[in-house]
Parts: structure tokens; sequence; C-alpha cells
């Protein structure tokens, strides 16, 4: 074990964790890039594809939260990890074969959007098993921090390579890492604990909703869940319009708009690493209050950025100042989640905040689509970015006493087996003067690209 707590069998996690955030890194926006490049695909149809990637996802996985609760997590996120690398690697097959088709690439993004709700609530659920309570905050900030390093490179050098070898070779080294991630995940050696069972009386139909209830029922995790949703969706709604800006109207290269997406991400690392101990100097809520306004100061100032080396810059300090906050957050915000969601119900909460996420970011990325379309590109971006900034409105303003912890959540029911907290780490006794008081009523490219963790606070761009 080392001096953080977290022990080999995290790292092996880590290292699966980060070969696939460095596939999905390089391939950030392919799906777009490919439409936009192999396909001739016009601003609504980029976002068509996008949109019906995440609705039609969401709504096959439906019924998936409650299969994931009650089986072992580690066989379920290897098998989705080498479902992904057959899915992705159709696309280069039919492309050199001259055979890739829009609605070819509407069903490969569907496919993706279901095996990343999938991983996301098998392994977030498996990482609360892994991993004790206490160093729950260290755990996600290191997660964040290989997430923004490998963004900070990888989109410049996945437009080189879209640029020297073509579209999709982006999307064959994505495929590529999902393969080596099953690896690593199949070399930890900790026993998985017993999933929780499954009663004989318990109605399917009551299963698929627990989690969504579970979530209503908590005044904090209803806040966090209506901003993170808000935000997700518009940001990812903005990606799409903004790239076919970029690209064609502003007439920026590939190896470019990997730029503009990659050297932000460096923000993202510095604020991975203070958000441990912003969040331990100033407590949770006001790390969520500060970091989740700051968050959505920037885009407003895109729909006014121009061409040339200037246009170019602006772009990069908008995606900067949107990233450093997002990654202050997301921690924070991972953490909490985690700690007040009880042990039999953290796959079902985590896939129903995923079908959720994709649902609404699937009709924001539609409508916003459709209103560039009607309009021009521009003034969608800025009418979503106003509504960016009014999502501060669902976040913990108000404050009230409750039965909180140091870390400014309650801690979350017993595990079944070891009767430990959360990440099966004993619960530290209620201080008297907590840090924080409960806040009663808070992602995840600008958002993470697909098949990250995610359903983080999203970042400067995803696919």
């Amino acid at each position: 074990m080392r001096r953080d707590g977290l022990g080999p069998d995290f790292r092996r996690l880590w290292a699966a964790y980060a070969v696939s955030v460095v596939g999905s890194a390089v391939a950030t926006d392919a799906f777009a890039l490919t439409a936009v490049l192999a396909l001739s695909a016009d601003a609504f149809r980029v976002s068509l594809l996008a949109a019906l990637g995440g609705a039609v996802g969401a709504l096959v996985a439906l019924p998936l939260g409650p299969w994931i609760e009650f089986r072992r997590k580690r066989p379920v996120m290897i098998a989705t990890d080498v479902a992904r690398f057959c899915v992705l690697l159709t696309v280069p097959v039919a492309y050199a074969a001259d055979a890739l088709t829009y609605p070819h690439l509407v069903v490969v993004a569907v496919l993706s959007s279901v095996g990343q709700i999938v991983f996301l609530g098998a392994s977030t659920a498996h990482l609360k098993a892994l991993v004790a309570r206490e160093h729950l905050v260290a755990a996600n900030g290191r997660f964040e921090s290989v997430l923004w390093t490998s963004s900070a490179v990888g989109p410049p050098v996945g437009g080189l390579c879209v640029t020297v070898f073509g579209p999709v070779a982006t999307i064959l080294a994505d495929a590529g890492s999902y393969l080596l991630s099953a690896l690593g995940i199949r070399a930890i050696a900790t026993p998985e604990p017993d999933p929780p069972t499954r009663t004989a009386h318990r109605r399917r139909w009551r299963g698929l909703g627990a989690g969504w209830r579970h979530i209503w029922s908590d005044a904090l995790l209803r806040v966090l869940f209506a901003n993170t949703v808000a935000v997700s969706a518009l940001i990812v709604a903005i990606a799409p319009i903004w790239s076919v800006v970029m690209l064609r109207d502003l007439r920026f290269s590939p190896f470019a708009y990997g730029l503009s997406v990659g050297i932000p991400c460096v923000a993202g690392v510095i604020g991975a690493r203070l958000s441990r101990r912003l969040a331990a100097r100033w407590g949770h809520r006001a790390v969520l209050l500060v970091a989740g306004v700051a968050r959505v100061l920037w885009l407003p100032f895109l729909p006014f950025v121009g061409g040339g080396p200037l246009g170019l810059a602006a772009v990069t300090a908008i995606h900067s100042g949107t990233v450093f906050f997002t990654s202050v957050f997301t921690p924070v915000f991972a953490t909490c989640r985690l700690e007040r969601t009880p042990h039999d119900k953290t796959a079902r909460v985590l896939t129903a905040w995923s079908i959720t996420n994709n649902a609404v970011r699937a009709v924001c990325v539609l409508a916003f689509g459709l209103l560039a379309g009607l309009t021009a590109p521009r003034p969608a971006i800025a009418a979503a970015a106003l509504l960016l900034l009014a999502s501060c409105v669902c976040l913990p303003w108000r404050a009230r006493p409750g039965d909180v912890t140091e870390t400014g959540v309650p801690p979350a029911a017993p595990h079944p087996r070891t009767g430990d907290a959360a990440g099966g780490g004993p619960a530290p006794e209620p201080r008297p003067h907590p840090r924080i008081p409960e806040a009663p009523v808070p992602p995840g490219g600008l958002t993470t690209p697909a098949g990250r963790t995610t359903d983080q606070a999203p970042r400067p761009d995803s696919r």
C-alpha cells in the first residue's frame, strides 16, 4: 500500500484507464471529423449524428442499470471494452473498402454510447469497492489528472494523424486502446466483493427507477444532477457546431483544431492536482460553488472568435479557462456522488445519471443543430452559452445544518459484507464542527471524449 493508501490494484486499474483515455484523446471528435471530412456532412447532420447516438444509446441502456447492479463489475467492464473494440473496428474496415456510410456511423455511435453507459456504471461502482472512502478524492483526482494529461497531447496528435493518414485513423487507435484496457482490468488481483443480492419479490420495473428515485430523494444530489446534466448537454451541443465553424468557416486545419483542444488540457492537469487541496482547505461546497460558476463564464466569448493566429489563441484561452475550473469541480463532484449513494444502489444511480445525460445531450444537440441550420452556427453557440450561465442557479447556494462528515457530505450506507462505508474503508466519526454544512439542494468534447469515464463534468470537446 502506498502512502496515499491507493495500493497496487488501483495502479492496475489506473493504467487500464490511462491507456483507454489516451486512445480516446487521440480520437477526440473522431465521429464528427469523419462525418465532415469523409462524408461531407453539414452542421445539422453532424449534430444529428451526436443526437441519435446519445438518445438511442440511452434508450437501449435503460434496462441495464439493474442488470449491472446485481453482477460482478469487473467481467462487465472487460466485456464492454472488448465489445467497443469490435464495434469501432468496423469503421476503418468499411472506410478502407470504400463502404462507409452515414447510417453506419450512426449505428457505431449508438453502440459506443451504450458501451460508455454500461462501463461507467460498472467501473465507478467497482472503484467504490476497491478504494477506501477516505481516499476517494485522491483516486478521482488521479483519474482526472491522467484524463487531462492525455487530452493535452491526444487531440493535436489525432489531428496530425487525420491530416496524414485520413479521417478514420484515430478511430482505429481508439479501438485498440479498449482492447488494452480490457487486458489491464483482467490483471487486477483483489477479489471483487459479492454484488448485492436481488430479492425475489423485487419488481423489475421498480428496479429500473431506483437510481432516479435515490437521486431525487437526496437534496444535494438532486441539484448536482440538474447542474451537471445541463452543463454537459449544453457544452456537448456546442461541440459539433463549433467543429464545423473551425474546420469549414474559419478554415483551420485538423492539426490546428487539435491544438485548440489539446493545449487547454494542461490547465486541466493543474486543476485536477489542485482539486483535493482546495477541497481540504475550503470544503466541498465552496469548491462546487466557485468552480461550478467559473467553468461556464468563458464560453459566451466563443461566438466572437475570428480566424488566424489570434483566433486560435482566443479559442485556446477560452477552452483553458473552461477546462481548468471543470477539472477542479469534477473530482469533488464525483466523490460527493459516490459518498451519498449506498453500495446497493451505486450502479443504478450512475446508470440513471448517464442515461439522463445522454438523453438530454441528444435533445440539446439536435435542437441547437436545428437552430444552427435555421440561423447560423454562431447564434446557436451564443444561445447555448447563455443557457450555460443560467445553469449556475442549480448549485448548492443555500446551506443548512445536517449530519455531515468533515468532507462535507454524510456517509453512505455501509458495505453489506465488510460493514465499511462507501469504498470499503472505515467511516470516520462525525465531527462536532464540520468544515461545511450540508447543502440542501449541485460530468463528464468540452466534454470528455466518448469512452472515458465520465459522467463527469464536461471538457472542451467530445466525440
